[in-house]
């Protein structure tokens, strides 16, 4: 890590109340303290009610879980999310000119951009896609773009999530809660709104339908079941866009479309928004085991007949091996300068980088190339010399399972605990949504916040929790 004082968004480096905040100070100085946790655990309450859970996975005891909330918004000014937006769309841009490429010409590889074993090698690459174009030539209509920031004006992107990007329910539902608690605070800031995320998704996703439609494409979200880690924000999602909620067995092809069991009989499904990992999509041409996915999905899709969001084999694109490419991949299809820079990445699979990264596991980062949810990494600075010890072993055996970063120096934004406000490690992950109609990016996003002092881990499989996030008007 730096020497250099974290930056805080609120307070800066100087201890001076930064103008995206200073409202907020100024309300938050005048209340009382009791009034405020009085106001957190009834937040907490309000999330326990609504059933606003996640699963966690290997684990015994308390498999569901309530996410933890903090009060103190995360705020953010519209100037700095306008230079923010210019390079989310450009990379999302990007990412999609990508997935139609390598699953076509391969111009990239072609160009020698991109080593092929990047793609050839990669388990994420569907063979089954190549040739396929997509209705509206659509790969990511969902995207979740991670991003941290290290100082007032600089934020890196530290992954894409092109599959299925999770959060946005918690991001609507945090929003929901502070409007309900603290209306005076919006009242006394004038805050972008969030909450007509679900209508926007729903309109984009209508957008993406094959064409030769008559009448309004029929959407539905596919999920895997009750017991999936992100059941609640299907369910959600579905009831906010008066959608249908379907598993698998609800689902089967009739007369070439895919259709779904109501009680009037099979109705067609044009747009389907599947939260099914693409091994269990299918299991004609994937997994022949699963049973959460419909049988001969694959083929209508392939025929044109209906669409699949994201589409099959985008996961290649948030493979954190290609990550590391990404500033190439934004050069080569856009011509331009990357407006949002990439942490610094070490590939384990070159011979030079692993040695470095086997010379500096103390201070490193080192994360599974298709890993998730903050499991199978390192975080060199707080690691015991077992733990790097085991990695290292890891790390000989598989070097191109794993990609190394340094330790950023993540800002910082203050919660709400008994001491007060106290300074706590924070990311982004805004939405994007994308169509042939163009790119919508939701004003804010989720932030995910680390609640232990001192830890740079968010994730909320690891303990971390979320806040409302601002993004003011001018």
């Amino acid at each position: 890590m730096d020497d250099e004082p974290i930056f805080d968004e609120m307070l800066g480096r100087d201890d001076r109340i930064r103008a995206p905040y200073a409202k907020f100070k100024d309300w938050f100085d005048g209340e009382e303290p009791k009034r405020l946790r009085d106001k957190q655990r009834e937040a907490e309450e309000l999330f326990r009610l609504t059933g606003i859970t996640f699963n966690v996975y290997g684990r015994a005891e308390a498999e569901e879980r309530l996410i933890p909330f903090d009060i103190v918004p995360r705020i953010i000014s519209n100037g700095e999310w306008q230079r923010l937006s210019r390079g989310i769309e450009q990379r999302v841009r990007a990412i999609n000119a990508f997935l139609h490429d390598i699953y076509h010409r391969q111009e990239i590889v072609k160009a020698g951009k991109l080593p092929a074993q990047m793609i050839d090698r990669n388990e994420a690459f569907l063979p089954e896609m190549i040739g396929v174009d997509p209705p509206g030539n659509i790969y990511t209509h969902i995207v979740g773009i991670d991003l941290v920031r290290t100082d007032d004006d600089r934020f890196y992107v530290l992954e894409d999530n092109a599959r299925t990007p999770s959060g946005v329910s918690y991001m609507l539902e945090n929003r929901e809660t502070m409007l309900q608690m603290f209306p005076e605070l919006f009242s006394q800031n004038r805050v972008q709104s969030v909450q007509n995320y679900p209508s926007h998704l729903r309109k984009s996703l209508a957008a993406c339908a094959p064409q030769g439609l008559s009448g309004r494409p029929a959407v539905a979200v596919l999920t895997p079941g009750i017991y999936n880690s992100a059941y609640f924000e299907h369910a959600f999602l579905a009831d906010q866009m008066g959608v249908e909620l379907v598993e698998g067995h609800d689902l089967r092809i009739v007369d070439g479309r895919v259709a779904m069991r109501t009680t009037q009989g099979y109705k067609q499904i044009d747009v389907l928004y599947r939260r099914v990992d693409d091994e269990f999509l299918d299991p004609l041409n994937f997994n022949p085991d699963s049973a959460l996915g419909v049988p001969g999905i694959m083929d209508v899709y392939r025929a044109g007949r209906i669409t699949i969001a994201n589409a099959p084999g985008t996961g290649i694109a948030d493979d954190k091996a290609i990550y590391s490419y990404i500033p190439d991949i934004v050069q080569f299809y856009t011509g331009e300068r990357p407006l949002l820079e990439n942490v610094p990445t070490w590939r384990c699979s070159e011979p030079d980088s692993l040695a470095y990264v086997l010379d500096n596991l103390s201070e490193l980062v080192v994360k599974e190339v298709h890993g998730s949810g903050g499991y199978g990494m390192l975080i060199g600075p707080t690691a015991t010399k077992k733990d790097i010890a085991e990695f290292r072993k890891k790390l000989t055996a598989r070097p191109g399972n794993y990609i190394a970063q340094p330790t950023l120096s993540l800002s910082t934004v203050p919660i709400f605990n008994r001491a007060g406000l106290t300074p706590r490690h924070v990311d982004l992950r805004p939405f994007v949504l994308v169509s042939p109609d163009g790119i919508r990016i939701t004003p804010g996003g989720l932030t995910r916040v680390a609640l232990k002092k001192g830890s740079l881990v968010v994730n909320s499989s690891q303990g971390g929790g979320t806040k409302d996030t601002w993004v003011l008007e001018d």
